[in-house]
Parts: C-alpha cells; structure tokens; sequence
C-alpha cells in the first residue's frame, strides 16, 4: 500500500510501505478513506517530537471501513464505517479506567503515527479497537466526521473543559489555527459573555469571528489591553494557549485574571518562561494536556444533530495520493488560508449501524 513515511526532520514521502495486519486479538484493520493534517504532524516534520522513528507512516485522524478484527473485538465487525480516534485505550490500566486514555498505560495513549503506523496511508492497524474506533452515525459526512478524531475533543477537553468556561465568563482564545477555532465554537456551548481570539493572520481572526469571537485582536497590537479594556481591567477568566511557542503561552498567562485559569492545548517544541514573579500572588491555575478523548461519543452526536460547525473548518481537500500537496498547503497556511485539509472523504452511500 501507499503511506506518508516520514525519514526525519524535513524529510518525507508518499511511497510504497508494508500492508498493516492484525497483530494481536484486539486489533482491527481500517481501510482509510479520509484523513486530514494536524499541526501535530508539521511538529513532527520539524524534529520537535523525536520519539517518532524514521520509517514510521504518520497521522491519527481517519475516517474509513474495518475490514479485518482480531478475535477479541467486539464492538464492530468488518463493514462498519468508523472513526478512528487519535487516541487508543486499553481500557484495563488505571488511567483508562479513569477516562484518561491519553496516559493509557497499557499499549495506548497517543501512539498512531507517534510509536507506530498511523492514519495516513491506504490502511491501518488500530490496537485496542473497541475503545479506539467508534461507529459513525449515517447522517456525519466522513470529510465532517474526521475534525472528530483530534481537533475538536482536544479543544473541547484540553482547551474548554480544562479551563473550567462557565456562562459569562470572558474566554480569550491565542491562536486561531483549527485548534484555536474548534476551542471558540466549543467556549460557546457554555454562554460565555465574550470571546477574544488572537492571532497574526487577518483571515483567521475572520474565520475566528464566523465561528463565534465577540472579539478579535492582532497578536502584534497589544492584546492584553483589548481585554484590560473590555473587562474594566481585570483580565480573562480562562485563557487558551492553541499555538505552542513561547511568546504565546507568556502572552496568556499576563492576559489572565487573578484566580483565573490558563488551559494550555499547543504543541511546544521550545522552553517557555514560567514568571512566578508575578502570578505567584494571582491564585491563578495553569493546565496542561494531552487530549483523552473520552468527549469523542458526545461530540459526534452533536456533529451529527448539526450542533458542531465542521464543514466551516475545512478549506482544503485532496485525493488520499496527494498527501504531498497537502503538507505543503497547511504548512504555508499563512499563504494558503488553509484552516484545516481534508484528503478522500467522499460522501458515503449506506453505514452499518451496529445494535443496541
């Protein structure tokens, strides 16, 4: 089968890689038919994740068919249309028995196109498959139902939930990639008086305010006092770092309110300054997370009662065989407007609904 390899930092190809079996008895084989980028994976390319091995297929995001299960499964059966989660659990060791399935500790946690094969190829091996893919309703288009595998239980969990958004809370977004706007249209299941998204890019903070910001501010225009002048000088009660540097997670911690919460989501590749000089007497609270997905069936109901807007993230799509152009037009999204790339996702014609 073709898979996207990556060989090292800056170096990857769409090429020819062993087809993926069942391995154990709770394995299930997936034949892909969407999948999409996430900034994760610009990350990895960058040599900011050396965890990951040379050789190994990247992406843990699809959409697609089972066709082979180990003996052990039990929940879907060849035919089903799924979706494959970012995250895989075992669902015995005592963080998955406590829903935190992002530090599974029985062989899952975030390991598809991470320690192993991921998403982005003809086919993949998904471990534990009874908690790591999930039958789709037939009323989510696969190009809609594949946001719900990262992006929107990340920032739904990490970025949301994580920061405790309550109603008339002031919920300032830094960073309007797709993390950055799934936290906004989440922040606003809550009631929020107001949410402020920064970013660098005019056409995010655009795309920021169709998905629900109050208020967009220019990362480079002094934020902090958009939001000093908007909260008679108080500062946010949640702040969500969605952009992973230095300059953005400092830039939330001075943007919060005493007693406030900073949720941070993004991806660092660089040490960031912690200033217990100043927030030593705010009574602030700074979270940390990988995603657990445990949201993952509440998400997709909504998705599929139209209550997620996931068809406004998607700018791009691509055949699965141009994964290369792909990469190149969310890595230039500066240039592109690429929000986030959808690869396949052609609609479908029946699903296999499994029984109560």
């Amino acid at each position: 089968m073709k898979g996207f390899v990556f060989h090292g930092p800056g170096q990857s190809a769409w090429e020819d890689v062993p087809d993926p079996a069942v391995k154990e008895p709770t394995d299930a084989v997936v034949r892909v038919g969407a999948v999409t980028i996430c900034g994760t994976d610009l990350h990895i390319l960058k040599g900011d994740v050396p965890e990951v091995r040379p050789g190994t297929v990247l992406g843990h995001e699809a959409v697609g068919e089972i066709v082979e299960i180990g003996s052990d499964v039990r929940t879907v059966r060849p035919g089903d249309r799924v979706l494959v989660s970012c995250i895989s659990a075992c669902g015995r060791c005592r963080y998955c028995r406590e829903a935190a399935y992002g530090q599974c500790r029985g062989g899952g946690g975030w390991i598809l196109g991470h320690l192993i094969d991921g998403t982005q190829a003809e086919y993949v091996r998904v471990p534990h498959a009874d908690l790591s893919v999930h039958a789709l309703p037939a009323a989510l288009e696969s190009k809609d139902a594949v946001l719900l595998a990262d992006i929107f239980p990340t920032s739904y969990e990490v970025g949301v939930l994580n920061g405790h958004v309550r109603p008339g809370d002031t919920v300032a977004v830094v960073g309007a990639g797709p993390i950055g706007l799934a936290a906004i249209a989440t922040a606003r299941l809550f009631a929020p008086e107001r949410i402020v998204a920064v970013d660098l890019a005019a056409s995010r903070l655009e795309a920021a305010r169709q998905l629900g910001a109050d208020a967009v501010a220019d990362a480079r225009e002094d934020p902090g006092q958009l939001v000093a002048d908007l909260t008679d000088g108080l500062g946010a009660d949640v702040v969500i770092e969605a952009v992973g540097l230095p300059e953005s997670f400092e830039l939330c911690t001075r943007m919060v309110r005493p007693g406030g919460h900073v949720a941070n989501v993004g991806v660092h590749g660089r040490p960031a300054t912690l200033h217990l000089e100043d927030l030593w007497i705010k009574n602030i609270t700074i979270t940390t997370g990988l995603v657990d997905t445990h949201s993952t069936p509440t998400l997709l109901r909504m998705a599929a009662a139209g209550r997620l807007p996931t068809a406004q993230l998607v700018t791009h799509t691509f055949p699965l065989d141009g994964m290369e152009e792909a990469y190149d037009v969310f890595a230039r999204a500066a240039d592109t407007g690429a929000l986030k790339v959808v690869l396949g996702g052609h609609p479908h014609d029946e699903v296999a609904v499994p029984a109560a």
